[in-house]
């Protein structure tokens, strides 16, 4: 029986980075919401543009979750892809000589 090895799966982004990430999100969103609050005008401007920022910050989750799926199902693909080309040429016996 033949074993196949496998890569362990490692996670792709680093806790590092991820604290990053978050930290940034985070003073922009804040920088936004504080400008906002202090912008010299009427509260229905102030509050449609925070509707508006609102708006950005879901669909700045959502199209990175689909990045991030894409990404992943084109990982996956290959790895099954890797695994059939692996199967193949173990069957295959390129020492055997035929017709002995």
């Amino acid at each position: 029986m033949m074993h196949y090895m496998s890569t362990p799966l490692h996670p792709r982004t680093t806790t590092a980075f991820f604290m990053q990430a978050a930290i940034s999100f985070t003073v922009s969103l804040a920088a936004m919401l504080i400008g906002i609050g202090y912008l010299a005008d009427s509260p229905w401007v102030r509050a449609f543009l925070a509707l508006g920022l609102l708006y950005v910050v879901t669909s700045a989750f959502t199209l990175a979750k689909c990045v991030r799926d894409r990404q992943e199902e084109g990982a996956i693909v290959s790895r099954v892809d890797q695994a059939r080309l692996e199967k193949l040429l173990a069957e295959q016996d390129l020492l055997r000589v035929d017709g002995r």
